[in-house]
């Protein structure tokens, strides 16, 4: 296990009915709030209307950047940076899923810079400060709402790309299962997808000794393939959604389930550039790209994917050599993903061989990516190509 630090400052309000926290919560950061959200379920299913009402009781003034996209534009995320700096914005309050909430933290950053934000997304400059935001959670799935990292689109150039810091990690967040009921089921799918693949990205580590860092990973796995059936036959399974929503937290929690760890975080490299071109949900990228990681890998470890398949998937080590045991365990997560109703192939979504060439050139433009194992363009072409 390697040395760490840990602190993570956000506020987590969870459970039933907690929505009703929202306008207490918020009036306690600024009277001049900007309300983000995405297409408009949050109206369909009411709590627009909820949410603006407890504001309105707060006695703060709102305005609002709607149409958040799934994955988050920069144009878009450049119309609320203008909004905070015209309307002298004081606090973000993001509602709705991860992309929402990673959209509310670049315009927080760039409100208080002056430069172009895309710089946090390049290396060409670093956030030293962000207004301070807060989030009303409505999907299960990357875990932005208790983490300071974000992700965008530079859909002009065809571009995904990530950004951190501590100033991005939220005040709070409302965690309210009931608000997940309404989410498709593909969405549920694939965010449970998001789930188990960020677990993916620190469970499969080269770091020795760290036996309870691996637990954690384990159990959230557990817990997500446990969960997630009764919630696709019953949406409204109080007990699913909850844990669900719950795993979608700790398994992105500021690195908590894997301090000590050096994490690998390749596939979700390859998938931004897939969905940066194609425009696919992220989940469902991953649910492609990640079993085909781990065949490409495993040999890099073979323990740590036998260990895998038994703990996590109760695969019987009777008579099996490690090798076998990987693959076995590799397999059974394919499956899983397909039962429940994920895409297997990059042909699913109509993607053929004509972009790959360029999306192994800039998963690794800036350098080689991955830890596990370090992968160069030819590594990163054979697994697109693998996954087609």
């Amino acid at each position: 296990m390697n040395n760490f630090q840990f602190h993570n400052p956000t506020r987590i309000v969870f459970g039933e009915g907690t929505i009703s926290r929202i306008g207490e919560l918020t009036a306690h950061y600024g009277k001049s709030i900007l309300l983000v959200y995405g297409g408009g379920s949050i109206k369909s299913t009411g709590l627009y209307d909820l949410v603006r009402k407890q504001l309105s009781a707060s006695n703060v003034t709102v305005h609002e950047l709607a149409g958040i996209e799934p994955n988050p534009r920069l144009t878009t995320v450049n119309k609320g940076i203008d909004i905070c700096r015209t309307q002298g914005i004081e606090f973000i309050l993001a509602v709705g899923g991860g992309s929402v909430i990673d959209a509310a933290k670049a315009i927080a950053a760039g409100a208080l810079y002056d430069g172009d934000v895309w710089d946090f997304f390049t290396g060409k400059a670093s956030i030293k400060q962000a207004l301070p935001i807060g989030t009303v959670l409505t999907l299960a799935a990357t875990g932005s709402e208790m983490n300071g990292n974000t992700v965008i689109s530079h859909w002009e150039e065809k571009l995904k790309r990530g950004a951190g810091s501590s100033h991005l990690f939220p005040t709070f967040s409302i965690l309210d299962p009931e608000l997940t009921y309404t989410v498709p089921r593909n969405h549920t799918v694939y965010g449970s997808v998001d789930i188990m693949s960020h677990v993916f990205e620190q469970y499969f580590s080269l770091t020795e000794n760290t036996p309870l860092q691996e637990r954690f990973c384990e159990s959230i796995l557990q817990t997500v393939i446990e969960n997630i059936e009764p919630a696709l036959v019953n949406p409204n399974d109080k007990a699913a959604r909850a844990n669900l929503m719950w795993c979608g937290t700790m398994a992105l929690n500021g690195g908590q389930i894997s301090l000590g760890m050096v994490n690998d975080w390749a596939s979700h490299g390859i998938e931004h550039e897939v969905s940066a071109i194609y425009d696919i949900p992220h989940g469902a990228g991953l649910a492609v790209i990640f079993p085909n990681w781990m065949k490409y890998v495993y040999k890099e470890r073979v323990d740590r994917f036998a260990q895998y398949a038994t703990r996590v998937w109760g695969i019987d080590a009777a008579g099996k050599t490690e090798d076998e045991l990987a693959l076995a365990g590799i397999e059974a997560t394919r499956d899983f993903f397909t039962r429940i109703g994920a895409e297997s192939t990059l042909a699913d979504f109509g993607i053929g061989e004509e972009q790959l060439d360029r999306m192994a050139e800039e998963a690794v433009r800036y350098s080689a990516i991955g830890s596990f194992k370090t992968l160069e363009k030819n590594d990163v072409l054979e697994i697109l190509r693998m996954s087609l």
